[in-house]
């Protein structure tokens, strides 16, 4: 199979982001230079709901857009998430971590 019919995943174009998903990843990376509680702040420059904004910032870090326009950060994000998950599952278990 020549490798014109099957790119790798360097050479295939990938979505990029637009320029809401760039702000709400420039907030996360620097949220907490604002003041007050960051709902307020996710209110006032998102206008959404912290659960609505949450599950946006979810999504956008699970794409590939988000991986590449800031690895750190969607990186750790997602380990945080994750940590969090399986806390619940642990103790919704009643298992000790």
């Amino acid at each position: 199979m020549s490798a014109a019919l099957h790119p790798t995943s360097a050479e295939r174009p990938v979505a990029s982001l637009s320029d809401r998903e760039r702000e709400i990843l420039a907030f996360e990376r620097q949220w907490w230079k604002y003041e007050g509680a960051k709902e307020q702040s996710v209110k006032e420059l998102f206008d959404m709901s912290a659960t609505r904004y949450y599950q946006v910032l979810n999504a956008l870090i699970d794409t590939q857009a988000a991986l590449e326009h800031d690895p750190m950060l969607v990186k750790r994000l997602r380990r945080m998430r994750a940590q969090r998950q399986r806390a619940r599952s642990a103790r919704r278990l009643g298992v000790q971590l």
